[in-house]
């Protein structure tokens, strides 16, 4: 059973006296506060960034919009969401979010806990190094990270293995809710940031739908793993579009794809709506535990009253023996 790998550290990491004791400076500038910026990653929307906190002497996570949408209506609010909602869900297998502002040319950032790591997407990139235990303890912690999220009155939308973090620790956090879904007071849901100039998007980019399947011109997210409802924009859309996903991931981590394959989005969305996968282990020689493939085929119903009502109902389902089911 191979450990998940420990990802190279930088200089950052390490802990010297000079930086613990040094004084704090009497004036201090906000402006000055973030330096030695290194890139990351560069989204579709964002730009993620390490630098460090002069202040705290420790090196963090930076987060703003790319410059083309730093001044897009849209963008920021969609950007204040995604900020808000990682900060309130505070939770052990989600990201702790520091602080929110704006930096000198007025354009919004947050800064995050850097955590050192490998997606799940890379992870299964090397799947037969790990034992399947250790892959279904991560789809628990994702799981439970969205009973918490649920809880508070979101949706994520955006499960997939590029949004899951491992780190060499057991650590496993549930990365960007930028579409996360969020719900008025009363329980009616809020209205959604809409583009309307047809400029650039998507967290996993803007995918153009059929026009046989809806009015609408656009959809975000990652198409594979989207829920039936989510690629039909379902107006009464709820929880269970994730325990849709979170079984995508599942399916993928048994049978080595995700249920809906195709050549182009449209062959995808169209296997997705037929909602008639194949078990997982059609696509394997590797024996699955009929348990973990039952729950699999649950989650991925194509309508949600047939699937696991609830993540805490898939943590107690992925806790039991399925190694001798």
């Amino acid at each position: 059973m191979a450990r998940f790998p420990e990802p190279p550290k930088d200089d950052y990491a390490l802990v010297f006296l000079s930086d613990t004791d040094q004084p704090l400076p009497e004036s201090i500038n906000p402006g000055t506060r973030y330096a030695y910026f290194k890139t990351i990653a560069r989204g579709g929307k964002c730009i993620i960034q390490s630098c460090k906190d002069l202040l705290l002497s420790r090196t963090i996570c930076y987060k703003s919009l790319r410059p083309e949408l730093a001044d897009d209506a849209v963008e920021q609010q969609r950007f204040l969401r995604e900020a808000r909602v990682t900060s309130m869900l505070q939770h052990p297998n989600t990201v702790p979010v520091y602080e929110l502002g704006r930096d000198s040319r007025k354009h919004y950032y947050f800064t995050m806990k850097l955590v050192h790591g490998y997606t799940l997407r890379e992870v299964l990139d090397y799947r037969d190094r790990y034992d399947l235990t250790q892959l279904i303890d991560v789809v628990i912690q994702v799981a439970h990270a969205l009973e918490f999220a649920h809880g508070h009155r979101v949706a994520h939308r955006d499960i997939k293995p590029e949004n899951v973090l491992v780190g060499p620790f057991g650590e496993v956090l549930l990365l960007d809710w930028g579409l996360a879904k969020v719900w008025n007071s009363d329980g009616s849901a809020g209205d959604e940031p809409e583009r309307r100039d047809g400029g650039p998007g998507g967290a996993g980019g803007m995918l153009q739908k059929p026009s046989s399947l809806t009015g609408q011109s656009k959809l975000q997210g990652t198409i594979s793993y989207m829920s039936p409802e989510q690629i039909l924009e379902d107006p009464e859309i709820d929880y269970r579009t994730d325990l849709y996903s979170i079984g995508v991931v599942l399916y993928e981590i048994l049978g080595g794809r995700p249920p809906a394959v195709g050549e182009t989005v449209r062959e995808v969305m169209e296997q997705i709506l037929e909602g008639k996968p194949a078990p997982p282990s059609t696509h394997t020689s590797v024996k699955i535990p009929a348990l973990l493939e039952a729950v699999t085929m649950r989650c991925i119903a194509t309508d949600p009253a047939d699937r696991l009502q609830s993540a805490g109902d898939l943590v107690r389902q992925l806790q039991e023996d399925w190694l001798h089911s």
